[in-house]
């Protein structure tokens, strides 16, 4: 047995393999773009470290798509056929992975808790953690799983980002501008740092500032997976958007946003979704932006990863008028909705499906359908995932729809 660089024991006699896997770490924690080659070399160094197979397992599930649960099968059998020999927090760990992949995330949150309480150095399981919480809505808990382990690691820089993250959430400002900015006085190349304080100044209509303070490290994202690139450059592209700069925000886009998307990526094509449907709300003629995203789109019809990415689809879809696949895909919602674990069952009955309904009825002009769907629902769209700034997006598309049905009660109103 050996300890990882975070003092934290692995299962494993090969010195390459905890080599690799601290450089999975790292890159998991940075939002880098080289951590699926890292827990490979891990695997390839000692095929039987059950904890490498879970690393691997994770990064799959990160990606939210079908073919991504597909690859992850083999590393989790593998895992589990290790399980005897490993160490309690591996042990815990393997079983978060296990229940993240039956999509149990209830379980998988508590050994994530359990994990942090007993080993607050494990940083992986902080994050993914909080991951769970943010798409389930839990603000007050994806900041509290942080915060609990801080004292315990006063020098690792990437928790104070994900301190700072979960402090804006919750809506402690100034707080979370404190920290962040401690994180990157200890790590100027922490993009999720940049991120939160990107959140904070956003909230505060600091615009000017927020530009520059976010295009002034942008530099350090060039080695960033596609998903956290492109998501910081779309906070930048949100300022210029509150300045009414429209031409710069399509330039950014173009460049920045889906040229360098990971096409195939769930997060990267939901980016690039909210970001041509704010233009819209702004009245920018978006041209044929959105049939370059659709062909991307038909294999999520049936996939419902998560109910904030379903939202973003289906909008995408309605838009460019593929009526039959939009029918299919609300089916579809309401199917799984029916057979999910019980802790998701409400959130997707609830509120998602309604909300989809609203999106779809939006995107076709039936406003009044859109604001009926949508109005309930607006209070709890939280449950279904998405940070403020991902999820005013939605209360946007209701003013809009509540304005659109004024204006045809006006119209009709005259004529009548």
């Amino acid at each position: 047995m050996l300890k990882d660089a975070q003092g934290l024991i692995v299962t494993t006699d090969s010195v390459q393999a905890i080599a690799a896997i601290n450089r999975f770490i790292d890159q998991a924690l940075c939002y880098g773009q080289d951590a699926e080659t890292a827990i490979f070399k891990a695997i390839e160094a000692d095929p039987t470290c059950a904890l490498a197979h879970a690393y691997a397992a994770a990064y799959y599930l990160t990606q939210e798509n079908s073919k991504a649960w597909q690859q992850v099968q083999p590393y989790l059998q593998v895992a589990q056929r290790n399980l005897a020999k490993i160490t309690d927090r591996e042990k815990l760990y393997v079983q978060a992975i296990l229940a993240w992949a039956n999509q149990e995330i209830d379980l998988a949150i508590g050994f994530h808790e359990e994990i942090t309480n007993k080993f607050p150095g494990d940083l992986i399981s902080v994050q993914q953690g909080q991951y769970h919480y943010f798409y389930t809505g839990n603000k007050e808990k994806l900041l509290k799983i942080a915060q609990k382990v801080l004292p315990s690691n006063p020098q690792q820089d990437y928790l104070y980002g994900m301190v700072a993250f979960g402090l804006e959430q919750c809506h402690q400002l100034k707080a979370a501008e404190k920290i962040a900015r401690q994180a990157i006085a200890l790590n100027r190349y922490d993009p999720w740092a940049h991120h939160a304080l990107a959140h904070v100044m956003e909230t505060q209509g600091r615009v000017n500032e927020g530009i520059a303070w976010m295009e002034s490290f942008a530099d350090t994202w060039e080695n960033c997976n596609s998903m956290l690139y492109s998501h910081n450059w779309w906070h930048i592209a949100l300022y210029y958007l509150e300045q009414e700069n429209y031409q710069k925000v399509v330039s950014l886009y173009d460049t920045q946003i889906w040229e360098r998307a990971n096409k195939q990526s769930p997060k990267d094509q939901v980016g690039a979704i909210s970001l041509l449907l704010r233009l819209e709300l702004r009245g920018v003629n978006v041209g044929n932006r959105w049939q370059s995203i659709i062909p991307y789109l038909y294999s999520r019809i049936d996939e419902h990863a998560l109910a904030f990415q379903d939202l973003h689809y289906v909008y995408a879809l309605a838009k460019a008028g593929h009526t039959g696949w939009v029918n299919q895909m609300l089916q579809s919602m309401q199917y799984h909705a029916i057979r999910i674990n019980p802790f998701l069952q409400k959130s997707w009955l609830e509120v998602a499906i309604p909300a989809a309904r609203g999106m779809v009825a939006y995107a076709k002009g039936d406003f009044n359908t859109a604001v009926t769907e949508l109005k309930l629902v607006l209070p709890r769209l939280h449950e279904i995932g998405g940070s403020h700034a991902q999820r005013v997006l939605f209360k946007q598309i209701y003013h809009d729809a509540v304005l659109w049905t004024q204006k045809q009660s006006w119209v009709y109103g005259i004529t009548a």
